[in-house]
């Protein structure tokens, strides 16, 4: 039975660590906590962790180049482990939805989000991606900067949140429940919610 693959998306170094692009790691490190999984080893030019969920065997994985490298150290690392695309989930930051909803979908474009554009590049795009809302500043030329500063403080609480439920529910997304994982996001937060094919 393949094993299933986790990617969170973001930039290493503590400078990055509470920035908006970094909402991928976050999750990763919620779901490493909740799980139990090993400590997390530099492998692949990544951070590799592994555990169980759902009595599926499952890797964390976060990149730890730039984001617009991510797929090279991903790919890699898919490769060894023999993992399909099915099989693998993205978590990464999402400017064109609200802060506090996250939608998923299976493939699809990058959204000009340069860790999802190396990954498509590298690994093929039907993979499965947990778009975490992080809202848009409103401007285009204000992006770069915007994605690159932390959550703002009173924003925290609705941040940990949905990292926790993303974690929590992560087993009915392992079981294809796209529909159902989202319904559970939606009664924890109590925000409109859906989950796109």
């Amino acid at each position: 039975m393949a094993h299933f693959l986790i990617i969170g998306l973001g930039n290493p170094g503590a400078s990055y660590a509470a920035n908006r692009h970094n909402a991928g790691f976050m999750a990763i490190e919620q779901i490493i906590a909740d799980y139990g999984f090993s400590k997390p080893q530099r492998k692949f030019g990544g951070s590799l962790s592994e555990g169980m969920i759902a009595e599926r065997k499952c890797f964390t994985f976060c990149p730890l180049g730039y984001m617009n490298t991510s797929g090279v150290p991903a790919s890699e690392m898919a490769n060894f482990y023999k993992i399909p695309l099915e099989n693998i989930i993205v978590i990464h930051d999402e400017l064109d939805i609200d802060l506090g909803r996250l939608k998923v979908k299976r493939g699809g474009g990058n959204g000009g989000h340069n860790g999802l554009r190396s990954l498509d590049a590298h690994m093929g795009a039907d993979y499965a991606r947990i778009r975490f809302g992080i809202g848009h500043p409103g401007d285009k030329n204000r992006v770069a900067d915007y994605v690159l500063s932390d959550f703002a403080k009173d924003e925290m609480p609705l941040v940990e949140t949905l990292v926790e439920e993303i974690s929590k529910h992560l087993p009915l997304l392992l079981k294809g429940d796209e529909a159902g994982f989202m319904n559970k996001i939606a009664l924890a937060t109590k925000e409109p919610t859906s989950a796109t094919k």
